[in-house]
């Protein structure tokens, strides 16, 4: 899909869902892009871009209540300025950079700030916040994500608020040396 070549048993939503990926990550990779603040609005055009092809609005904050599969916790409609606040708050706090990258994903991840594709632009922001400062990347391995998942869910209905960031510091953090 990359290397724009056919791929076969695939659905055309799926291939949509990696080439959107692949722009938004083009997209934070531009040397003027990397210089821009972590904010909202640019949160807003990656999910913009993750949501191409799905929702015309899918970088606007949503206005309608949505479920998370495998979970029990709904999100309240989000409050731009609250968000806008939190989002602030947490990349001005007196911290390293990878514990503001997490708190930023978690937080975007349990607001469920957009219509749909909330994890996938959130990965990219907080990855854009730690390639900004040049503290690596944070990705989960593939053999650690459903301990993710799990621990995702956790996280959002308050039952371990600890064990996600461990995990995300610990075995989803790379650094270049």
């Amino acid at each position: 899909i990359l290397e724009n070549r056919a791929v076969s048993g695939m659905k055309a939503s799926d291939i949509q869902k990696i080439l959107n990926l692949k722009h938004a990550w083009e997209f934070i990779l531009d040397p003027d892009v990397i210089q821009f603040p972590s904010t909202l609005s640019l949160l807003s055009v990656l999910a913009a871009m993750i949501n191409e092809g799905f929702y015309i609005n899918g970088g606007e904050i949503r206005s309608v209540p949505v479920s998370i599969h495998g979970s029990a916790y709904i999100p309240p409609l989000p409050i731009k300025s609250v968000v806008l606040e939190s989002i602030s708050e947490i990349i001005e706090a007196e911290k390293p950079v990878i514990e503001k990258a997490i708190d930023l994903l978690l937080y975007c991840m349990k607001t469920q700030i957009f219509i749909d594709g909330n994890k996938r632009a959130v990965v990219i922001f907080a990855n854009h916040l730690l390639l900004s400062q040049a503290c690596g990347l944070l990705t989960v391995p593939e053999e650690k994500v459903d301990r993710f998942k799990t621990l995702l869910i956790e996280y959002y209905e308050g039952r371990d608020t600890e064990s996600i960031r461990s995990l995300l510091k610990e075995y989803c953090w790379q650094t270049v040396d």
